[in-house]
């Protein structure tokens, strides 16, 4: 059988009717019918018309828990009452300015008061430009030119990080740097033999990457948890050896935190103890609207004084550090302190465990990966380390869950990711949790082979 022959997938489309017609009338203006890739899915996606607290709603009137919140981004989930009422006092003061707006300062001075390593902070759009300008400081302040980043890491849709995302080695293939392969058509050459890719969780393919490499690397991205690459935390050596060989080669460590900064006070690094040199933040500091930032130490952020003779970097855009995402990042940040994270990565761990319960029932070769608000499911029975792990899983399974999932009243990314809100309980969670036990009973019953183990190679 065939995903498409599937009573599951034909139950989806029979569900979603106006949301087919929607991308048929859309795909005649916009390809595919919908501009943003990642959201995009087979047969076609269903179209929300409104969103309230932990709910979407699409066209169809399909009402749905939404475990997705834009990829992480809305960690107070849909209309927050507080962020609403700044907003809407924001409103009436101007949208975006024409000279510097006052309340950026607010959120930079929230940022840097919690996260030990920034000291000075730049805003822009979003986690695409904040690496986008993070990496123009770090080859400004070191005169080199190439990048290291880790296998399946993405790091938004910048050129020269978009490589090495996806055909990896096999999981065991002893090879530690990865010749990196284009993640998207239209990348220039120089996009793909800038990057010197590295295995995710790998303390020796570190020391490869620097000891051949170190003298070209202006900096290295990390991030404290592979978040597209399979949500798969950092090992505690891995990192500590990351900041001690950039350190001794003068790379700059960039700490990738778009998705993480969610996972702690002071975000993921925190948790490690790692200090990095520059931190691109993204998504929950927008409070909704798009936004990202680039902080770090003031020797490394001296690039973007102008009155400093290391000034040479520009932080450019129109509507960077808009008074809307300020006011919205700032209010949002207000509340999502240190108790409100406490309660909801609690809630992180019930729910993955909860959902490793459900696998055990089914005898499912399958697993959960993640760490604080943060899961993953995970098609494969290969131990999760590293993103080579992540790539053998069931492709055809992970859809049909997801496709079971939206059918039952449940959203998380097709790739299988979910993200908690702060709105969330136990209630919703076991919601989530009786969907995938009944999806996963029906796709028992439909003869896909759910307790079958995957190939490694």
């Amino acid at each position: 059988m065939t995903p498409e022959e599937s009573p599951t997938w034909r139950d989806y489309v029979a569900a979603n009717a106006r949301s087919a017609a929607h991308q048929r009338r859309a795909r005649e203006r916009v390809p595919t019918g919908a501009s943003r890739a990642l959201l995009r899915h087979p047969p076609f996606p269903f179209y929300t018309a409104s969103t309230q607290g932990v709910y979407a709603t699409d066209l169809d009137g399909n009402r749905r828990i939404d475990f997705h919140n834009n990829y992480t981004a809305l960690i107070h989930g849909h209309g927050h009452p507080v962020v609403l009422e700044a907003i809407h006092t924001q409103l009436q003061a101007g949208t975006t300015y024409s000279s510097p707006g006052a309340q950026e300062l607010a959120l930079a001075e929230l940022l840097c008061e919690r996260i030990p390593s920034v000291e000075q902070v730049v805003f822009n759009n979003s986690g695409t430009e904040a690496v986008m300008v993070a990496l123009r400081a770090a080859r400004a302040y070191t005169g080199r030119h190439r990048i290291g980043k880790f296998e399946g890491a993405y790091h938004g849709a910048y050129d020269f990080v978009m490589a090495g995302g996806g055909n990896l080695p096999a999981v065991g293939d002893p090879v530690r740097l990865t010749r990196p392969v284009a993640d998207v058509g239209g990348l220039p050459p120089a996009a793909i033999d800038d990057v010197v890719l590295i295995r995710y969780n790998d303390p020796e393919a570190v020391r490869e990457a620097v000891r051949d490499h170190g003298d070209e690397l202006a900096a290295i991205l990390v991030e404290p948890m592979l978040g597209a690459g399979g949500v798969i935390p950092a090992d505690p050596e891995f990192l500590a050896v990351l900041r001690e060989e950039t350190l001794r080669a003068g790379i700059v460590l960039i700490c990738d935190e778009v998705i993480t900064l969610r996972q702690a006070f002071g975000g993921a690094q925190s948790i490690h103890g790692l200090e990095p040199d520059l931190t691109t933040m993204a998504k929950i500091i927008g409070g909704g609207f798009p936004s990202g930032a680039v902080g770090g130490r003031r020797e490394f952020m001296r690039v973007f004084d102008d009155a400093d003779p290391r000034g040479t970097v520009s932080n450019l855009g129109t509507f960077s550090a808009n008074p809307m995402s300020a006011c919205a990042g700032y209010t949002t940040m207000k509340l999502f302190d240190a108790p409100a994270i406490a309660r909801l990565n609690a809630l992180g761990e019930y729910t993955r465990d909860a959902l490793r319960a459900v696998l055990a029932r089914h005898g499912a070769a399958a697993q959960v990966s993640g760490g604080g608000s943060l899961f993953q499911v995970h098609w494969t029975d290969v131990p999760l380390r590293d993103a080579r792990a992540a790539q053998t899983a069931d492709a055809s399974l992970n859809t049909l869950m997801f496709l079971g999932l939206c059918n039952r009243g449940i959203q998380i990314s097709k790739r299988g990711i979910g993200a908690l809100s702060t709105p969330m309980t136990e209630v919703h969670v076991d919601l989530l949790v009786a969907a995938f036990d009944d999806t996963l009973r029906a796709l028992t019953a439909e003869g896909w082979p759910v307790a079958t183990p995957r190939d490694t190679a």
